[in-house]
């Protein structure tokens, strides 16, 4: 075992041989291999290069050099192409700050039974007069920065809850293409994270709707994760145990405080809410998503089609396999 593998329990240094081809002997040198493509991509402004910070890609991609490579270029090449995002990119920004503060994400304290982390949203908490979903997905992209320097999550990886309870049409017509890609390539295609699982649970029929527009746009292996519950919780429950998940989901524990993972990255600024001097980058939602404009998703700025729409039974669910492993 190497340095760069210390913070690893025995287990899931197994897991890391068995499941991602990680092999101590060969570290320095697949991270190097990894390192030597950079030149590759004079483009790109690669800010960090480290042993550390690459072997968390190659993780992520199982140890195939290639594509651990083409991942760390997506992660600063969105970074480029998204330059007002990343500006204030920290926890006391003020849009962050509100987001995380509401639950965008939360973080459940017990990891489930494959040693994943499990996030969790309320989609209802969504207090548009107050941020924007640009700040919700900076917020979650914020958090996972934080979670991925844990060496077990860049192993086990994360799961993903959403609740969508009361979630309303108004709110989920600002889910436009351009938002739902800007995520898409933000947390699918340009971050070193593991999603074993991303469940959506009380889903109203224009969520699930919008999940058929936008499943085409999806991997494969992303689509296979994705599991549509409905208010059917004991297909939840056949994937992530019961006794470690709070009432909201059916679970054992007391409801989930909303403020605790906020608390954990803005620890004593947590109940500071002086105004604070607002950049450039906290425009009127407007202006923001104005700029998004879409590069694969040329569909207009509706929720869904039409079309769509009028073929979806509002009482549809989707029958989906449970998720057994993490491949």
């Amino acid at each position: 075992m190497t340095h760069l593998q210390a913070g690893l329990s025995p287990e899931t240094l197994e897991k890391a041989r068995l499941e991602l081809n990680e092999n101590p002997d060969t570290l320095h040198q697949d991270i190097q291999e990894v390192r030597d493509m950079v030149i590759t991509r004079p483009d790109i402004g690669f800010l960090r290069t480290d042993d550390a910070f690459i072997l968390r890609f190659l993780r992520a991609r199982k140890f195939q050099h290639f594509e651990a490579f083409r991942l760390l270029a997506q992660y600063f090449e969105y970074r480029q192409q998204n330059l007002d995002m990343f500006k204030s990119f920290k926890a006391t920004d003020p849009g962050i700050k509100q987001a995380l503060k509401d639950g965008f994400p939360g973080g459940l304290a017990n990891l489930d039974h494959y040693g994943r982390k499990i996030l969790v949203l309320f989609a209802a908490n969504w207090d548009q007069s107050r941020y924007t979903l640009v700040d919700i997905l900076r917020a979650i992209l914020l958090s996972l920065e934080a979670m991925i320097e844990d060496p077990e999550l860049q192993v086990n990886g994360f799961v993903l809850i959403i609740d969508w309870s009361n979630f309303t049409f108004k709110q989920a017509s600002k889910l436009t293409p351009s938002m739902l890609r800007l995520a898409i390539e933000g947390l699918q295609d340009s971050f070193p994270a593991r999603f074993g699982g991303i469940h959506f649970v009380n889903q109203p029929w224009y969520i699930h709707a919008l999940y058929t527009v936008i499943r085409p746009f999806l991997k494969e292996k992303t689509r296979k994760r994705i599991f549509l519950h409905g208010n059917n919780l004991n297909s939840l429950h056949q994937l992530i145990h019961p006794e470690i998940l709070p009432s909201e989901f059916g679970g054992m524990l007391p409801p989930y405080d909303m403020g605790t993972w906020a608390r954990t990255l803005l620890d004593h600024e947590y109940d500071d809410d002086s105004e604070c001097n607002v950049d450039s980058f906290n425009a009127p939602p407007k202006d923001i998503e104005k700029d998004l404009s879409p590069k694969s998703m040329k569909r207009s700025q509706s929720v869904v089609d039409p079309g769509v729409l009028k073929r979806m039974d509002k009482n549809e669910e989707e029958n989906m396999q449970p998720l057994l492993s993490l491949d």
